[in-house]
């Protein structure tokens, strides 16, 4: 199996943390997204574990939360002395429904406007990740109002490929977020930041990409970011206190994603920013990173019924369930790879090639392409796509009118509760007027 919280019962019913998926259908109706509390939490402390070890007590990870963002999410992460990352003022929002610790909240996004601004200083949001110029007059104008002083973190770009989707890759120099090192263009926003009197400037942040398993990514990014804050100190007299490399490890969505050790990689990029730091002769700033995938995916799957089965002999065979690229995006996106399994007949030989399809009007609404399931798939049978925790729900549309599944927590081998619930008919019209 591609993560151990997935295994199977005597009588082939695909268990998911423990618990019979079948069963989980049958109470809460499919489509069904699935979390594992227990997975989330020991992915939060394996983080916070491996930070506090290599980065030392004032390090701390930050949840990324664009990978799933529920009430549920925050108060777990809360639970597990997290930070978080928000990318929205629907984040912050949700958050604080939560009763999240704003302090402990840093705010990106390449084009806040001014409401946004407003809205989390309102809330008390700790840190801003300021994209750009603009933002930057946009931040101290209303600090200047308030009479505060806001902490923020200017968005470089390293100039790194980290050889991943290229939708999914932001380091690059022309990529839409944060200001290259490359073109001079990061030192000028640090000088005019720099002058601004109610901005803080705390240090820097950059993001190479996501589902990264490039051996050297965070290490490279991370001697180019220590290089250009020394340079910033020695220029300017100003000594970046913090440096957040962002997120982006990848996690196994088939056999042949490799596995991470999450612990081994902080620990490389801990001693390279020891080196470089000791070469620099520079102290080393407080180190964040920005998990969200390798914190929630592999804590997700996703459950669907099958309802049509077509065979055109010579060509391929579809099989139709009751879910789309409304609640299962990524595919339509970019082609990402999933594991599927039929989770009520584990016990039978997967020998029937079949791409597993949605049920929108749409040719592309495809849930996974060159999937093996038993020749009996048929009508009413039980669907499960692995790893789904990260960028389905968050990512979900009501594409084609359709409700979004509900979300279901899993815990201790044999608790399950409602976090969010299937949205209804009703949901579906009631902004309409």
């Amino acid at each position: 199996m591609i993560c151990d919280n997935i295994t199977t019962a005597a009588n082939g019913h695909l268990l998911f943390a423990g618990q019979d998926t079948a069963a989980l259908a049958r109470e809460y109706g499919t489509p069904l997204y699935l979390m594992d509390e227990d997975r989330i939490r020991r992915n939060c402390r394996t983080y916070t574990a491996a930070f506090r070890r290599h980065f030392g007590d004032r390090a701390r990870p930050l949840y990324a939360s664009k990978a799933l963002s529920c009430k549920r999410i925050y108060e777990i992460m809360r639970e597990e002395d997290m930070g978080v990352d928000v990318v929205s003022s629907g984040e912050i929002y949700t958050a604080l429904q939560a009763d999240f610790d704003l302090s402990r909240a840093y705010f990106h996004s390449n084009n806040k406007t001014d409401e946004d601004i407003r809205y989390a200083m309102d809330c008390g949001v700790g840190c801003f990740v300021a994209d750009n110029a603009e933002e930057i007059r946009a931040i101290e104008d209303e600090a200047a109002a308030r009479n505060i002083k806001q902490s923020v973190l200017l968005r470089l770009t390293p100039g790194i490929d980290p050889h991943t989707y290229e939708a999914i890759a932001t380091g690059k120099v022309d990529s839409k977020f944060g200001s290259a090192i490359e073109t001079g263009q990061a030192e000028e926003i640090t000088a005019f930041t720099l002058r601004q009197p109610h901005i803080d400037l705390a240090g820097f942040h950059c993001h190479v990409g996501s589902q990264v398993f490039a051996e050297d990514v965070f290490e490279r990014a991370a001697v180019i970011m220590l290089e250009f804050i020394a340079h910033v100190k020695a220029k300017y007299g100003c000594m970046a206190r913090q440096l957040d490399l962002g997120g982006g490890y990848g996690v196994r969505y088939v056999e042949s994603d490799p596995y991470l050790d999450v612990d081994a990689k902080v620990g490389q990029v801990a001693a390279s920013i020891r080196e470089t730091c000791a070469r620099l002769e520079l102290e080393i700033p407080e180190i964040h990173m920005e998990p969200g995938r390798s914190i929630v995916a592999d804590a997700g799957m996703t459950l669907y019924t099958v309802g049509t089965v077509k065979r055109i002999p010579g060509y391929k065979n579809y099989v139709s369930v009751d879910g789309s690229m409304a609640d299962h995006p990524r595919y339509a996106l970019y082609g990402a790879l999933y594991t599927c399994f039929l989770a009520n007949k584990m016990n039978e030989a997967a020998d029937f090639p079949c791409d597993v399809v949605g049920r929108c009007c749409e040719s592309g609404d495809i849930i996974q392409r060159d999937v093996s399931l038993p020749a009996s798939v048929g009508r009413g049978d039980l669907v499960a796509v692995c790893t789904t925790g990260a960028y389905h729900y968050s990512m979900a549309s009501n594409y084609n009118r359709l409700p979004r599944p509900p979300i279901v927590m899993l815990r201790g081998g044999s608790e399950h509760y409602a976090a969010v619930r299937r949205e209804s008919p009703e949901d579906l019209c009631r902004n309409d007027l």
